[in-house]
């Protein structure tokens, strides 16, 4: 594998729950990035946008994000991400449950990166974690910021 510098992940998530799964598998998965992570869609794009009080954030290298959260939908705060000039070029990975077609099409239609459904077994959320970091944080080069 490529030896990469850490980066920054934003995790958009409102299960405390789902986002200690996630940092337990990127730890198990050996993946040695700086995981960030908010509960609603506004604090997602006030982080982004360095608004108060996340005016000391580091622009995140890629974005997780669930599409059920309140105050703002997953797709409102893709819609709202990717309509940004500012932030329109960070990758956004949809992380969700949902299986809905619709779901999927409306996310790609908003120009997600990737839409990739949580896996339910512990071990399959690890290889999950494993791949996305091994695709968009050590293959993918990201433009310049």
């Amino acid at each position: 594998m490529i030896a990469v510098k850490p980066v920054q992940i934003l995790l958009v998530e409102d299960s405390p729950t789902d986002v200690e799964l996630t940092e337990r598998a990127l730890r198990r998965a050996k993946v040695a990035n700086d995981l960030q992570a908010v509960t609603d869609g506004e604090s997602a794009l006030m982080y982004l946008r360095r608004e108060s009080p996340y005016g000391d954030a580091l622009r995140p290298a890629l974005v997780l994000l669930d599409l059920r959260l309140p105050r703002m939908s997953g797709l409102e705060v893709l819609a709202a991400i990717k309509a940004d000039e500012e932030l329109r070029s960070i990758p956004v990975i949809v992380l969700t449950t949902s299986t809905a077609d619709e779901d999927v099409t409306a996310a790609y239609r908003s120009y997600v990166n990737a839409y990739v459904r949580k896996p339910v077994d512990f071990r399959e959320l690890i290889e999950v974690m494993r791949s996305i970091e091994s695709f968009w944080v050590s293959i993918v080069t990201p433009p310049a910021r």
